[in-house]
């Protein structure tokens, strides 16, 4: 078998290491996708949690901008009730789901009927099947929002995505998002721009098939915020950050709660092992 000698194998790490770096570097150089910045957020870090108003006004948006084109079809009526969620009562949760119209059967006559939607109904989507939104979208599909947020990730470039590795950096999905809500921009005059598509500097290649969704005052939040463009970004990304991961909350208290366990375990085991150890010559 082939093995490096201390040489080569130091002089193969130098290689990766100039490889990364000048294609980081001409990547950049290129400026042919604008770098994604690490936006702040409630729910990043250890201690993160959710901001319920903002998720409030983010499931607003959704609901008056996105849902005409992007489904949720994993997320139930029912989840916005639910601890570590937007907050909304039961009550409140049965009156939204009423307001959106299911398609349901078939009866006992063997025909689809439509009814008010209930908590236990998952989003309402906008389209019957994928040809349908295919054919409603000049062939492109719009994709489904409800694990958006972790499905998508961004390479923030050399040094970050070294520090990313060590940090456990979670939140580039929904950065990502951010970002691309509010990247829509008149192309560079010497840009090339495919008919039917749109300018936005975060997507790579900068063509995106989605025109832009969001405008000032698209909505008018119900808490009174000022709707500005990054402001509604900033909620629904925060949004679909929680129908990805809606026990975020759980599972970082749960951590939390498991780490101490383990720092406890770790000093008793070390202070046993003191005590044991000690009546033994060596």
């Amino acid at each position: 078998m082939f093995k490096l000698s201390g040489y080569n194998f130091k002089f193969c790490i130098l290689f990766q290491i100039i490889f990364v770096l000048f294609f980081s570097i001409s990547a950049f150089a290129a400026g042919e996708q604008k770098r994604v910045q690490k936006h702040d957020w409630t729910f990043a870090g250890i201690f993160g949690h959710y901001d319920d108003a903002q998720l409030q006004r983010g499931f607003q948006v959704y609901r008056e901008v996105c849902s005409s084109c992007h489904s949720m079809n994993y997320v139930y009526y029912r989840n916005l009730a639910e601890e570590g969620g937007p907050g909304f009562t039961v009550e409140e949760v049965k009156v939204i789901a009423s307001e959106d119209i299911i398609i349901d059967g078939p009866d006992d006559y063997g025909e689809m009927f439509e009814r008010p939607g209930k908590p236990s109904d998952t989003f309402v989507s906008p389209y019957a099947n994928q040809n349908e939104a295919r054919a409603s979208n000049g062939g492109a599909y719009p994709p489904d929002f409800s694990v958006l947020a972790k499905a998508r990730s961004t390479l923030r470039g050399f040094p970050w995505w070294f520090v990313d590795l060590f940090t456990g950096y979670q939140e580039q999905g929904v950065d990502y998002i951010y970002a691309l809500l509010n990247g829509y921009s008149e192309p560079p005059e010497d840009f090339i721009l495919q008919s039917g598509m749109h300018y936005n500097e975060y997507y790579p290649g900068n063509q995106i098939a989605m025109g832009q969704p969001l405008y000032e005052e698209s909505v008018e939040y119900a808490d009174g915020t000022v709707a500005s463009v990054e402001q509604m970004a900033e909620d629904v990304s925060a949004f679909m950050m929680w129908a990805a991961e809606p026990k975020l909350e759980i599972r970082k208290q749960m951590g939390f709660k498991v780490a101490i366990f383990l720092f406890v375990l770790a000093g008793l085991l070390y202070y046993s092992k003191k005590k044991i150890w000690a009546r033994i010559e060596h």
